[in-house]
């Protein structure tokens, strides 16, 4: 249906703005949160491998030392 008059269109885009603002906020409500907390899941999982890598490469830096010195 296309609006005839001012008004109708005035009530058109009225209700297409009251369902944008339903849609912003239920991005916000859900999917916003899942994704928060999914990263900062994801952040304490990569700080772990970090530190794994960390320690591989300091007894790898050791034992290059210690046949050296040696």
């Amino acid at each position: 249906m296309v609006p005839k008059t001012t008004r109708e269109h005035i009530l058109s885009l009225h209700g297409h703005v009251t369902g944008l603002k339903k849609d912003i906020s239920n991005i916000k409500t859900n999917h916003l949160k899942h994704m928060c907390a999914e990263i900062k899941g994801l952040g304490g999982k990569v700080e772990k491998i970090y530190w794994v890598l960390l320690a591989m490469v300091g007894a790898v830096a050791l034992q290059l030392m210690d046949k050296f010195i040696l």
